[in-house]
């Protein structure tokens, strides 16, 4: 099930009627209050959600499903008229899976769709990582530094382990966005940059363990 919150009645319209020609199910909301209570209900298996909304903003919204351990993993696309590129970086640092702007075609939103959801799909990993002053459990979603508890937002963890499963390679940019952020990421070149930027200070004693190959990419070191 597909929960869309836009308070657009054309919009929400629109997108619901797209959607289930594609043969996906999709509920619409206008209201917050209205969505939350479904979501009691009958969780969704991926969220749209516009920013600017009445009660709540999507940011706000998109903050609390990330806080909540049964919504951590929840797939969610933030919809916007907003199109600059710290908009796309704040929803992006804040766990959304990908940012569609307005207007957009349906045919792109069922790509986003599609695509998020087969990023979302469990993929077999590897139970701990230790490195150095570096622990990582990807199962439990624990980072630790030093035995330091370490908070990491979706992203920045989805980066962290993408590095460690290839310890010592290293990753061109290009990988990096089509892994972690999916296609056309590509789009908004200081993503990466600003992520690989606030997993390092977040890190602290581990930060550098992530190397930059200039003109390349990033690749994770043994720190020996």
């Amino acid at each position: 099930m597909i929960y869309f919150l836009e308070d657009d009645d054309s919009i929400r319209k629109l997108v619901i009627y797209g959607l289930e020609s594609q043969g996906f199910e999709a509920e619409g909301f206008s209201l917050p209050s209205k969505f939350w209570r479904a979501m009691e209900q009958h969780p969704a298996e991926l969220v749209l959600l516009d920013i600017m909304l009445p009660e709540e903003d999507g940011l706000q919204i998109l903050k609390k499903l990330r806080a909540a351990p049964e919504t951590r993993r929840l797939p969610v696309i933030l919809l916007t008229a907003k199109n600059s590129e710290f908009d796309r970086v704040i929803g992006l640092d804040n766990g959304a899976d990908d940012f569609i702007s307005k207007p957009f075609s349906m045919l792109e939103l069922i790509a986003r769709i599609r695509a998020v959801l087969r990023r979302s799909q469990p993929a077999q990993s590897v139970h701990e990582y230790r490195l150095g002053p570096l622990y990582v459990s990807p199962e439990q979603h624990i980072v630790r530094v030093d035995s330091q508890d370490v908070t990491l937002t979706n992203k920045e963890f989805e980066l962290l382990c993408l590095l460690l499963d290839n310890q010592g390679l290293v990753l061109t940019r290009q990988v990096l966005m089509d892994r972690v952020w999916g296609f056309e990421a590509e789009r908004e070149n200081r993503t990466l940059d600003v992520h690989i930027r606030t997993l390092r200070v977040k890190l602290g004693a581990a930060g550098s363990l992530i190397e930059t190959i200039r003109g390349v990419g990033y690749k994770l070191g043994s720190g020996i």
